[in-house]
């Protein structure tokens, strides 16, 4: 079982719920699934790309990602219907709990300047969503034999019904969001 989920399981729950002020351990929220998507828009001109690309995402998730196809033609971005325009791949279970961990504790501390995560990325719906702008910070990704940096959005579904339960949630990883700092 991966360490995060049985950290979840033995601590984490019973701590949301009595901090939600829930009575039901059940009622604590918890991850869903994550999504990691790549958009392809360099596949329009570079043949290669979109293996490139889907190689890059099975490397960093551990499963083969679906391609994602335009479901209509947009003529300002030269894409017709049917082209290939991304790449996306969801894990759950086990895979999910290790690519999190992964997330938290590898690749933040990896990233440039990293300066924590916005609280405003979530969606309302207690999800959230991150950009990561260097593919290379995976530890999957050997720097030396990239062809072209490429980002990636990742988005954490959870079962919480609001940002405050969600962002709750990821507190208790250790999640690096930004400390609010009063500058007057």
């Amino acid at each position: 079982m991966a360490r995060l989920r049985e950290q979840y399981n033995k601590k984490v729950r019973k701590d949301l719920a009595k901090e939600l002020g829930y009575s039901n351990l059940m009622e604590a929220p918890t991850l869903s699934k994550i999504v990691i998507n790549v958009g392809a828009g360099a596949a329009l001109t570079e043949a290669e790309a979109m293996e490139d690309i889907i190689d890059i995402v099975t490397k960093i998730s551990g499963q083969k990602p679906v391609v994602n196809k335009a479901r209509k033609a947009v003529s300002a971005f030269k894409v017709r219907e049917g082209m290939e325009i991304g790449v996306s791949v969801t894990l759950r279970g086990n895979r999910m709990w290790e690519f999190f961990d992964k997330l938290v504790n590898v690749v933040f501390p990896r990233t440039k300047d990293f300066r924590g995560l916005e609280v405003s990325s979530f969606d309302g719906a207690g999800n959230y969503s991150i950009g990561i702008e260097d593919h290379t910070v995976f530890p999957e990704i050997d720097a030396n034999n990239i062809k072209k940096v490429r980002s990636l959005e990742v988005t954490i579904v959870t079962t919480a019904k609001d940002d405050k339960s969600g962002k709750a949630l990821l507190d208790k990883f250790g999640f690096p969001f930004k400390k609010d700092v009063d500058r007057s």
